[in-house]
């Protein structure tokens, strides 16, 4: 018999949260990336209006990311959201996968584009969309999943 996870109120809240603000924008910049990289509609979305790539280096990890995102991040997000909204403990599984992803990756970024994305954004684009939504879900998905596959409902 397979025990089904029913979907509560703060999945959805994360599917659509996630959906909109995660996955949605993130897909639109990085296929910008990975099909235009060196254009200014990409530079301005990826590091900052008006920005250049600082280096060859900068700009490999750019296309780099937007494969990786498009090959790897994506269909885990996605596959784990029909998952989850089948009630199946591997969506649950996967939702891990994509949270860790997503703080992973945006703690990297952190670290490596404050400097410039920041000044070009501004705080309040930084702050939430290019940094903390990805963070926050990223642990709001982890803890979460790891709650409903121990079995506690909410």
């Amino acid at each position: 018999m397979i025990n089904l996870i029913e979907p509560t109120l703060i999945t959805w809240i994360l599917l659509i949260f996630g959906g909109l603000f995660i996955f949605l924008l993130a897909l639109l910049v990085q296929l910008q990336a990975v099909i235009r990289p060196d254009s200014q509609k990409t530079k301005n979305l990826v590091i900052g209006k008006g920005e250049d790539y600082r280096d060859k280096t900068h700009r490999s990890l750019s296309y780099g990311a937007g494969w990786a995102d498009v090959l790897i991040w994506f269909p885990l997000l996605v596959i784990g959201n029909v998952g989850v909204i089948l009630g199946q403990e591997w969506g649950y599984g996967l939702w891990l996968a994509s949270g860790a992803i997503s703080i992973y990756i945006n703690i990297v970024l952190w670290f490596s584009e404050c400097e410039y994305v920041y000044p070009s954004s501004g705080p309040l684009v930084y702050y939430t969309y290019y940094w903390e939504f990805f963070v926050y879900w990223g642990f709001a998905v982890i803890i979460y999943s790891s709650l409903r596959l121990a079995g506690i409902t909410f």
